[in-house]
């Protein structure tokens, strides 16, 4: 059993053995606020409405209108962490904030904006009250003069070298046992990788430039990269970091130090719940792996944040759908181009961000195969990052225009191989699903080109100004119409 900060346990935890107190301890050494009270009372001259409104919001710590030599003439004598609020001479919108810190007055402008709150400028932390903001402003002056030397530390450590960092201490556990799960799952019997995008060394320089929307597989043998990094099997996604308030005692799931302050101490990704100070999520390695209990439904959730939250190569909404179609909608004239009702298209979605891999989809349930055809079209028209992604759209298009097929085809090969795994292996499934609904042309009357010109707008990352898509619809029909070629090739390297 280990034993947290705040007293209690957690059986086997492993946050014990790194977690570092020695913020918390400092902190716990700042001063506290000591609002001084005005005492005079204020002249009928300051008796306006916004003093009236200064006193509401500042009660008996407002001053009225007072210079800075008298403010700190006033506080000289008090101790650290005492402040009050007054109105500087010819100031205008903003009341200034007077606090005693390491024998010093600072003087900050605090404004106050409704539903807000009180803040000292407009992208800083808004606080309920001024108290608060004083509480938080004490600690990080307090911090910035005793624990320098350790923020200064944790800025600069383990930037290319995570894996000696407390980050695989806090989290080799989860790491390993997901990295388990992966490796049995993008593996085929013959122990040849199934998810992976294959990559070729004329690939090196484009993996190299890749950006945030781009998550690789790791291309190191598969035991030799376990054993230096549990998560090499696992995509690479970026984390998604907002700005967080932490309530108790939190710390770094980085470094292992102290989130200190009252609020906004640090950020937390809201795919993975990873928390973090501000300048160690900068260093934390794009592995995301989201929770379930973060993930509000499945339309709108990027791609490769699916297949790791479901441990799947083809999400199931895909999955599903592309079932229903191919089981009752083959011969159904105008697949995918006759639009489903709205109506049912909407229940359906609700249902599957509800219910999930279980929801009813039966034609007992949707007896038009066209609204379980249109949903698959609103599935992939809504993901954040298209099939075909922003950064592969150019080598698509440059393959495309190729007038040779030989080489065409060979460039689209290329062009896949730029696809995150999760894309490539939805955008295959996807392609040969719709050569399958060609194939059957005579009765539903949807060949390669009309399935293009219906998909290309939700399948691929066109530019929004871009109106005329003829080339695109031409490119996507000649993926579909070489779908097995294509990825044969891929296959083969």
């Amino acid at each position: 059993m280990a034993t947290l900060p705040g007293g209690g346990t957690e059986p086997s935890s492993p946050v014990q053995k790194v977690w570092k107190p020695e913020l918390y301890k400092i902190q716990l050494e700042a001063p506290t606020p000591h609002p001084v009270r005005c005492q005079r009372a204020l002249t009928t001259a300051e008796t306006d409405a916004a003093t009236t409104e200064a006193v509401r919001l500042y009660g008996s710590e407002y001053h009225g209108k007072m210079g800075h030599l008298e403010a700190e003439q006033l506080l000289a004598s008090c101790a650290d962490g005492s402040y009050l609020v007054r109105h500087s001479p010819k100031a205008e919108g903003y009341d200034t904030l007077s606090v005693r810190f390491n024998n010093r007055t600072k003087h900050y402008k605090v404004y106050y904006k409704q539903g807000h709150g009180h803040y000292l400028h407009s992208k800083d932390k808004h606080y309920e009250t001024v108290h608060d903001m004083v509480a938080d402003g004490l600690i990080n002056f307090h911090m910035q003069l005793h624990a320098s030397p350790i923020i200064q530390q944790i800025n600069q450590q383990t930037q290319h070298c995570y894996q000696q960092s407390p980050y695989m201490t806090l989290n080799r556990r989860k790491l390993r046992a997901l990295s388990n799960e992966s490796k049995a799952l993008i593996s085929l019997d013959d122990g040849e990788p199934l998810t992976a995008a294959p990559v070729d060394q004329t690939d090196a320089q484009a993996a190299a430039v890749k950006d945030e929307d781009t998550p690789t597989l790791s291309k190191q043998p598969l035991q030799t990269a376990l054993s230096v990094d549990p998560m090499s099997v696992v995509y690479e996604k970026p984390h998604n970091f907002k700005v967080h308030n932490f309530k108790g005692l939190n710390w770094c799931e980085f470094c292992a130090n102290f989130l200190w302050g009252f609020t906004a101490q640090g950020v937390k990704c809201d795919a993975c719940g990873f928390m973090a100070h501000n300048k160690c999520s900068e260093l934390v390695p794009a592995k995301c792996v989201p929770d379930l209990k973060l993930i509000r439904g499945v339309f709108g959730t990027d791609l490769t944040t699916m297949v790791q939250l479901h441990k799947c190569s083809i999400p199931f909404v895909v999955r599903r759908c592309v079932e229903e179609v191919e089981a009752r909608g083959m011969l159904q004239e105008g697949i995918y181009r006759v639009s489903g009702f709205a109506d049912e298209i909407d229940a359906l979605k609700l249902a599957l961000d509800r219910d999930g891999e279980k929801t009813d989809m039966s034609e007992t349930a949707y007896g038009n195969v066209n609204v379980i055809a249109g949903t698959l079209k609103l599935y992939l028209r809504l993901l954040p990052v298209p099939l075909i992604t922003f950064q592969a759209y150019p080598s698509f298009m440059a393959a495309g225009r190729s007038a040779k097929q030989a080489e065409q085809l060979q460039l689209m090969a290329e062009a896949v191989r730029r696809l995150p795994p999760a894309h490539f292996n939805c955008l295959q499934y996807m392609l040969v699903h719709l050569k399958r609904v060609a194939s059957h042309y005579a009765v539903n009357k949807m060949n390669e080109h009309n399935l293009a010109t219906v998909f290309a707008p939700t399948l691929i990352a066109t530019p929004q100004h871009l109106t005329n898509l003829t080339e695109e619809i031409f490119m996507l029909s000649s993926l579909i119409t070489n779908c097995e070629s294509i990825f044969a090739t891929n296959a083969s390297n």
